[in-house]
Parts: structure tokens; C-alpha cells; sequence
């Protein structure tokens, strides 16, 4: 199988290099706050945008995919944002995987089935740190539950690049000055930018609807099951309104003769 590989290397190194600056300007700048969004899939009654996923999905394959795993989703589970059957099919069958072993005992590559899980960019640990200056790109499958906030972050992230950093800023070798990444060195080229992707559906893929897509996508991919646990909570709450009120007025009949 052959992988369309991109400049983009995992945040790993520059953890390093916040450590290694550690002055209070440094720290300081460390704490910038990204700006709180309103996404669809927030609040009691929040839904994932289905042709926000897609297309986030799209960007994921063409260019998240070359170095970052996505280990804990299965080609089928995509049917939650909406692809059909033989999409996802034929989303699967774009990669390989290995299986096995065969009647031989030989392990054996085969194209992936909707029950396999993402296949991964390097075959393993090693081969992904020598591709990315010995840097681990990490797995995205819980991405946007790393931290408090964490759509807000990684949107904030994806759009935070800048081409020079402020003045009297100095970067260490092979870092990108980023806004909200913390020290504002980072490891990771900048992924995105206007018209990366050309989008199935004709939406304009600006950076800001690239980001906002790929993030609604790998909320998705962390909670698949928020939709039907908030419906589940939406009929407790009903329950439990309707079970209270039966209870107040068995109380009142109760105690009636004693009022």
C-alpha cells in the first residue's frame, strides 16, 4: 500500500522544547486561551453536523491519515456520520492490513474490511519516529477529550500558525511558531491551509472550514455513543419528572385526612 506522505511530524518534540524554556514570559505566553466555539454537538440536545464529519473525515484520509493513527475506529463505525455501506467499503479497501497467519503460518496483507479498525500509517513505533524526525505523531482517536476544552484547543491549534514570530522571539530548530500550542514552539508543520483539500460536496475550503471540519470529526470519532447517551439522559429526565410528580400526588392522597 502505498501512503501520500506530507511535512507534517508530531507535537512531541516541541513538549521538549517548552521544558527547555522555561522563563516567565515563556510560561505566561503558554496560557492563551482559545476562543470558546459554538459547535453543534454541545449542550442537552447537541447533534454531530453529519456533513461537517464527512468532510472532516476527508481531510483526516488526505492529510491527518500520512502520520497519525486512528486505532480505536473501525472503517464501520463510520456509518454513525452518515456513509453508507458501500462507502464504506470502499474507504476501507483503500488501505491494507496485515493478517494471519495464513495455513502456511505466514502473516499476509490483505485490503481492510469494514470490521478492521484504521489502518496505521507506519507498521510500527519505530518506523513512525524515523519518519518524523524521532518524533511519536500521536494517536487521534481521544484527541479532543486530551484536555478541558479539547475542540476548542485543537481548532485553536490548527489556525494558530504563524509565518514569523513576534519579534525578539527565537525559534529552535525545525519548529513552527503557534499561537495557543504552549512555549508557541511546536513540532508540527502547519497541516492545513486554503484550498488543501477539495472538498466532494463544493463547500470552500478555507483553513478556518478545514479545521472546523477536521474537529468535528475526531469528536466524533472520541464519542460516537454522545448522541444516544444523551437521548438515554433526556428520557431519564423525563422519567424521573413524571415519577416525581406520581410520588407528590400519591403524597397528597396519602396525607390528606391529616391537612
Amino acid at each position: 500500500m502505498t501512503i501520500k506522505r506530507f511535512p507534517v511530524s508530531a507535537p512531541a518534540l516541541a513538549l521538549a522544547a517548552a521544558l527547555a524554556f522555561p522563563s516567565g514570559d515563556a510560561l505566561a505566553a503558554a496560557d492563551v486561551k482559545p476562543e470558546a466555539r459554538d459547535w453543534s454537538f454541545q449542550g442537552l440536545f447537541g447533534t454531530y453536523d453529519r456533513g461537517a464529519s464527512q468532510r472532516g473525515f476527508q481531510v483526516y484520509r488526505e492529510v491527518c491519515a500520512a502520520c497519525h493513527s486512528l486505532s480505536l475506529v473501525a472503517y464501520r463505525n463510520l456509518a454513525g456520520i452518515g456513509l453508507s455501506e458501500d462507502q464504506i467499503k470502499a474507504a476501507a479497501a483503500e488501505y491494507e492490513v496485515t493478517d494471519g497467519p495464513n495455513e502456511e503460518g505466514e502473516m499476509f496483507s490483505r485490503p481492510a474490511r469494514p470490521s478492521d479498525r484504521f489502518a496505521a500509517p507506519f507498521a510500527n513505533d519505530n518506523a513512525a519516529r524515523a519518519s518524523n524526525n524521532g518524533a511519536l505523531p500521536p494517536d487521534l482517536s481521544l484527541m479532543t477529550k486530551a484536555r478541558k476544552g479539547g475542540p476548542d484547543y485543537l481548532y485553536a491549534l490548527l489556525t494558530g500558525y504563524k509565518e514569523e514570530p513576534p519579534e525578539g522571539v527565537k525559534l529552535m530548530e525545525g519548529m513552527q511558531y503557534n499561537v495557543y500550542f504552549p512555549n508557541h514552539q511546536i513540532a508540527m508543520a502547519s497541516p492545513l491551509a486554503d484550498d488543501a483539500v477539495e472538498y466532494a460536496d463544493g463547500t470552500k475550503p478555507t483553513l478556518a472550514q478545514l479545521s472546523e471540519d477536521v474537529t468535528t470529526f475526531l469528536a466524533w470519532a472520541a464519542e460516537p455513543e454522545l448522541e444516544e447517551r444523551k437521548r438515554m439522559g433526556v428520557k431519564v429526565l423525563l422519567f424521573l419528572i413524571v415519577l416525581t410528580a406520581m410520588l407528590y400526588a400519591l403524597k397528597r392522597q396519602v396525607w390528606r385526612d391529616q391537612h
